[in-house]
Parts: structure tokens; sequence; C-alpha cells
């Protein structure tokens, strides 16, 4: 009788100590999983970005259907267009900005974005554009991406981070990633007239 009562007073204290240790090698474990996830979350939106700015350099601007095209390959998901592991980034916070070099008159150069209304017609237009004037406001010379909350379409605003495991809710804009690439042939075909 005394065995059993001792035996049963251990599996109690075993118990006890598991309810105590559990909750914080869980919380740990969570927090290290939550961790990696943020550095993964930095290093692949620079990537996205960089695979946005690339397809874009060499694809028609002026074709929705292949820019959607080109968001959803630089998010690595053609079909429903989110990021793997990485909610809330979806194609629509990838956006591509076609860049104009312009000089001022002291001879400064600087990029600056063509608004949508005034892009080229066709990618035959713009090559004419910049072989009349290579630094007018109409010729596209840099393609740039860049990861933005698609909420506000006038300014290029920070993606809130959002955990995995809302255990201990947090909350940080996640990293402006952004490249810049030089414009490369933006979809002209040879024998394309403007």
């Amino acid at each position: 009788m005394r065995a059993n009562s001792l035996q049963f007073r251990q599996a109690g204290a075993t118990v006890v100590e598991l309810a105590l240790v559990l909750p914080v090698f869980l919380l740990f474990v969570f927090g290290v999983m939550e961790l990696a996830r943020m550095l993964y979350m930095i290093n692949i939106l620079q990537e996205v970005t960089r695979r946005a700015a690339n397809a874009a350099a060499v694809a028609d601007f002026s074709s929705a259907a292949t820019m959607e095209a080109i968001r959803r390959a630089a998010v690595f998901d053609d079909i429903s267009g989110q990021l793997p592991l990485g909610v809330p980034i979806t194609a629509a916070h990838v956006r591509i900005d076609y860049l104009s070099i312009t000089r001022d008159t002291s001879g400064q150069m600087s990029d600056e974005p063509i608004p949508t209304g005034s892009l080229p017609a066709s990618p035959a237009r713009n090559n004419v554009n910049c072989i009349q004037s290579a630094y007018g406001d109409n010729c596209i010379r840099l393609v740039r991406s860049r990861i933005c909350d698609p909420n506000n379409a006038s300014a290029c605003d920070a993606v809130q981070y959002q955990p995995l495991f809302p255990i201990v809710t947090f909350s940080f804009g996640l990293s402006r990633s952004t490249t810049i690439v030089p414009a490369e042939r933006l979809g002209l075909v040879a024998g394309d007239t403007p």
C-alpha cells in the first residue's frame, strides 16, 4: 500500500512539473519559429521585388494581363497570388513603377515616376520617345518594384507583419523592399510600329 501511494505522488509531481514547463517550452518553440519567419519575410520580400523588377524590365508594360502575371510569379504563386508562408503578402502588394531620368537646369539627374496615365501607349512608342529625348519625362529608363500596402495607392506604406502564432501580439512594419533595374526591351518586338 505504501509503494502505491509513493508512485501515485511521483506521478502527480511529474504532471505538475510538466504543466509548469510545457507552456514555457512551447512559448520558446513558437518564438523561435516566429523569429525564423521574420527573417524569411525580410529576405523573401527583397527577392520578390527583384523578380518583379527583372520581369517587368523585359515585359510589355501596356498589357494589364502581363503585369498581373508578373506580380503573381514574383510572389511564387501563379494561381492564388499569395506568398507561401508570407501572410499577408499577395500579388496586390507588389507595386511596379516605370521611371524616367530627368535633368534639371543645373545638370542634376534624378529618377521620376511616370504617372500611369502618362505612360507611352506601347513599347514601340517608348522606344521612339527615348530616341527623341533620352531625358524626357515620357521615356521609360528604369523599372522599380516595391512592396507596398495596396490600401494606399498614393504612397508606399509599409505592410504590417502578421504573426503565424498570435500567442504574443506585436506589430511592426515589414521592410520596404525596393529594387530598381534599367529598363530593357519592355516587350518591344522587332518590327513593331508606334
